[in-house]
């Protein structure tokens, strides 16, 4: 007998036969393997018993006395209970009942007498196929969060509706929007909830796409296909298979690259560089750009059939400036990230410094803002961030002169910061060098040398002066 005592954790397992003896060794072995096993005695008793019991895995004999046999037991809890797998018993078995219990979603189906060690197995790689696909849901739920597009302001929440209603067809999308918006971010929340979710998610950046290499990108090539081919490599679209292909800045696609997509999208199908074998293809394609495809047909870049088919389903992506409100929620998430990367503590941004990042225009968008904040942790030293280590670290501030990351050398930078730093605190200690300097946590002779050094005015009256 096959020992399945290695599992992880045991089974819960129904036993539905009508001759006690089969009900009585088979749970005895298999409490003795450590499971957790109920019996029901016919077809009735056997859903009730589901119900009751929750089995992972149901031992169904086929031909049962009473009102319902295994088939129409199978039928049945299939539609009640779509979590459980059923292993279909039976000392009278017969081709077409095994191949029709296999179609109604039997797991497995074993002729009487039963074999211990076939029980066993089937047990394991069902128990394994559970456990596999747990994990594989954690890992996704896990995924999912990480990659959660943050923000509740009106055009985000209705970017995530789009992405809600979008997910789970099969069309193909075009995503349009600014650079740093968010679209390939978008793009992965549209694979990782659709049903494609397990199957992967491949990039394809159409702008580092050229002619000559287009062919082996897209569609790899067999062994022998030209000098160096010393082995067949499959290409991106065949390591999609099943999944999702993110096209990055589509507009880019050069005009043969435009023709070959086309026909891909048509035939469903290609060969590899040096085969003769077409490959069917399962993939779903989320086009993404910047530009205005729209003009690009009308100017003879873009070819209009590839656009209308492109265009179908299409939404926008928002711009930072346009949904604002969401930076403070941005900024606590990019702070999170920047503080956990670098191990230090998180650093609090003070209303006068949020208030100036809502305002900013953000040309560059979310991503801009996450290297921002990074640049923020790098060059701030305090745990307290304000308007002034904003605009050390390159944020402009009004028609103020140039940010002290416009100049040419770290020394002439780092001067910028300590004085800027050194007139705050002086201003904020009303001029008193001996408090500022306990404050700042520097000798007072250095503080007064620094001072003198910067040309900093102090205000007369002061009991340092």
């Amino acid at each position: 007998m096959l020992n399945t005592s290695g599992l992880t954790r045991p089974a819960r397992i129904l036993i539905v036969d009508d001759e006690s003896p089969i009900r009585e060794v088979l749970s005895a072995s298999l409490r003795d393997e450590g499971h957790i096993v109920s019996t029901a005695h016919d077809g009735e008793s056997g859903l009730k018993a589901m119900k009751e019991h929750n089995p992972e895995v149901v031992f169904l004999d086929i031909w049962m006395p009473g009102s319902l046999d295994g088939i129409e037991v199978l039928t049945a809890a299939r539609k009640q209970f779509p979590h459980i797998d059923f292993v279909m018993i039976s000392g009278h078995g017969t081709i077409e009942t095994a191949v029709k219990a296999t179609k109604l979603g039997a797991w497995d189906f074993i002729e009487k007498p039963l074999s211990m060690d076939k029980i066993s197995i089937s047990i394991a790689n069902i128990i394994n196929y559970h456990q596999e696909r747990e994990e594989k849901t954690a890992l996704l739920n896990k995924l999912r969060r990480s990659i959660a597009l943050l923000g509740e302001a009106p055009k985000m929440v209705a970017l995530k509706q789009m992405i809600t209603e979008f997910a789970p067809a099969h069309q193909w999308i075009l995503l349009t929007g600014e650079n740093g918006s968010g679209r390939e971010l978008t793009s992965q929340n549209i694979h990782y909830l659709s049903p494609r979710a397990s199957r992967p998610f491949i990039e394809i950046h159409c702008a580092n796409l050229p002619d000559d290499l287009i062919d082996l990108e897209l569609f790899g090539y067999e062994q022998g296909a030209f000098a160096g081919a010393d082995r067949a490599v499959k290409g991106k679209l065949e390591l999609a298979q099943g999944g999702t292909v993110f096209l990055d800045d589509v507009a880019q696609l050069t005009p043969k690259a435009q023709e070959k997509l086309l026909k891909i999208m048509q035939d469903k199908r290609f060969t590899r560089v040096g085969g003769s074998l077409a490959i069917e293809i399962d993939i779903r394609l989320i086009a993404a750009t910047q530009h205005d495809l729209e003009a690009a047909v009308k100017e003879g870049r873009f070819r209009e059939d590839l656009w209308r088919q492109l265009n179908l389903r299409s939404f926008r992506v928002p711009a930072l400036r346009e949904h604002s409100e969401d930076i403070p929620a941005l900024v606590s998430h990019f702070s999170d990230l920047a503080a956990k990367e670098a191990g230090f503590a998180k650093k609090e941004f003070s209303l006068q410094a949020m208030q100036l990042m809502i305002g900013h225009a953000w040309p560059g968008n979310v991503r801009e803002l996450k290297n921002f904040i990074e640049r923020i942790y790098i060059l701030t030293p305090g745990e307290f961030v304000d308007i002034h280590d904003l605009h050390f670290a390159g944020l402009s501030v009004g028609d103020s002169a140039a940010t002290a990351t416009d100049l040419p050398t770290f020394r002439e930078a780092r001067s910028r910061f300590e004085k800027e730093y050194l007139v705050k605190k002086i201003g904020e200690n009303s001029g008193n060098i001996s408090r500022t300097a306990e404050v700042i946590g520097l000798e007072r002779s250095y503080l007064h040398r620094k001072i003198k050094a910067f040309g900093i005015e102090v205000q007369k009256g002061s009991d340092e002066q």
